[in-house]
Formats: C-alpha cells, sequence, structure tokens
C-alpha cells in the first residue's frame, strides 16, 4: 500500500503572503469577490495571472535611462 504523502506529487504553496491595497482597491476586490462568489485570493491570483504579461512590459526602474547629469 502506497503512501500517498510521499509522491512526486505538486504541492501547493500556502505561506502566508500580507498585500496592503487602498481602500477603494481593496472595497472593489471585495465587491467582485462577492459577485464571483469566490475569495479574495482567488481574485487576486487570478487577476495576477491575466495581467503578468502585461506587467512584464513594463519597464524596471534599472531599465530607464537616467537623463540627470547629462548636460555636463
Amino acid at each position: 500500500m502506497a503512501d500517498t504523502n510521499t509522491t512526486n506529487a505538486p504541492r501547493s504553496d500556502k505561506r502566508k503572503q500580507s498585500l496592503y491595497f487602498p481602500e477603494t482597491m481593496l472595497q472593489e476586490i471585495k465587491e467582485e469577490a462577492a459577485r464571483l462568489d469566490r475569495s479574495l485570493s482567488w481574485v487576486v491570483q487570478r487577476a495576477w495571472k491575466l495581467a503578468r504579461a502585461d506587467i512584464r512590459k513594463i519597464p524596471s526602474v534599472n531599465d530607464i535611462a537616467d537623463d540627470e547629469g547629462d548636460d555636463m
């Protein structure tokens, strides 16, 4: 009889993480979660999955050219 706890099946990472949202944004997320009959966590995770390709297109602060001091 195989022990199901020792299988190589991937496990979901359930570590807790605090995220802070502006009050109005949090209220909107809560309203959408209620409308969808889903948890806040589900809504935020789904939003990330849908938006991550667009977010990756945003240049990092290290990619933005520093124009200050170039006139010297």
